[in-house]
């Protein structure tokens, strides 16, 4: 199969029609073996009974429902997980994502050899302040913190090898980091397509400017994650190390003062009245918690079970 389309919504029920006759056009002009498969993230409209209805005269439309809203990364961990074709797509289901854009996003993971190729919509029109200045300011920062270049990381029109997206794990609100992911996993060829931007048609927004704090925070998260996920005890044993030995060698100067002075007969004070033994004493306590954070979470590491994120209330051509 050449391709699988991953198409996650919520409450889309306005421009489902449009979408899937817009994708079905170009996937019978270029001859595409492919399957649709739509990712209802709990829609409260009437997105499921039209995705089922594609389904049931479309044998190539498939569909997964959630029981409520879990998200777009668990949305898009379920059709990942289900994918057969040998490159997935992923785009909204608003239509400012172009069906058009497919072939292209396809020629450059079979030719171009790519393993991920993000969309950039590089002309856009949403509100500039609003959107357009907080995706620069946010799409700068997750270059220079990933080491990842690309231009656009919220952009929902993205090609994949079928091989990255399963060995990813997508979770959280990790979806604007796929690319980060495909990276941290080992796949190196990233590569990026200029995209038209279409001006929503029906409906509002489903996202607001909380994601934009929830970008940054999740952003710090994937950094944290890429450098000390599987060996948290390499930065909290490094760091709880360091403190409690400052803190030891504070203390015994202070102890190795107090005795100086006494043998020696000169003025000195108790330990208790210098306040650089509290000092010390809180910074070895510190370190020593540090220590056991780092330690605890190698324990949690080795002994955590992989829950279920998301429930599935129905499916639709599935096998």
């Amino acid at each position: 199969m050449n391709l699988s389309i991953l198409i996650p919504l919520l409450n889309e029920e306005e421009s489902l029609n449009e979408l899937y006759n817009w994708i079905i056009k170009v996937m019978q002009s270029h001859n595409y073996t492919y399957e649709i498969i739509f990712l209802d993230d709990g829609s409260t409209d009437n997105s499921w009974a039209i995705i089922e209805g594609f389904a049931n005269e479309n044998p190539h439309v498939k569909g997964v429902r959630f029981m409520k809203n879990f998200g777009k990364s668990q949305a898009l961990h379920a059709g990942f997980a289900k994918a057969q074709g040998y490159v997935i797509i992923t785009m909204d289901a608003d239509l400012q994502d172009s069906p058009e854009e497919i072939p292209g996003l396809y020629d450059m993971i079979t030719n171009g050899k790519y393993d991920l190729v993000s969309g950039w919509k590089k002309k856009r029109y949403d509100s500039v302040v609003a959107k357009n200045l907080p995706s620069k300011l946010f799409n700068w920062a997750a270059r220079k913190t990933s080491g990842v270049e690309l231009n656009d990381f919220n952009c929902g029109l993205k090609a994949y090898k079928n091989i990255v997206v399963k060995n990813i794990e997508v979770s959280g609100e990790m979806h604007r980091y796929i690319p980060v992911l495909a990276k941290n996993a080992g796949f190196g060829k990233i590569g990026e397509k200029v995209v038209q931007h279409q001006a929503r048609k029906y409906g509002e927004t489903k996202f607001g400017m909380e994601r934009f704090i929830n970008g940054f925070l999740d952003l710090i998260t994937i950094w944290f994650l890429s450098r000390f996920g599987k060996r948290p005890m390499h930065l909290f044993g490094a760091m709880g190390s360091v403190m409690f030995i400052i803190g030891f060698m504070l203390a015994g100067y202070i102890g190795i003062s107090k005795l100086y002075h006494m043998y020696n007969d000169m003025r000195y004070s108790l330990v208790t009245n210098n306040p650089w033994f509290y000092i010390a004493l809180t910074t070895m306590v510190l370190g020593t918690q540090l220590f056991l954070a780092g330690f605890l979470g190698e324990i949690i590491l080795r002994t955590k079970n992989n829950e279920e994120r998301y429930k599935v209330s129905s499916e639709v051509n599935f096998l």
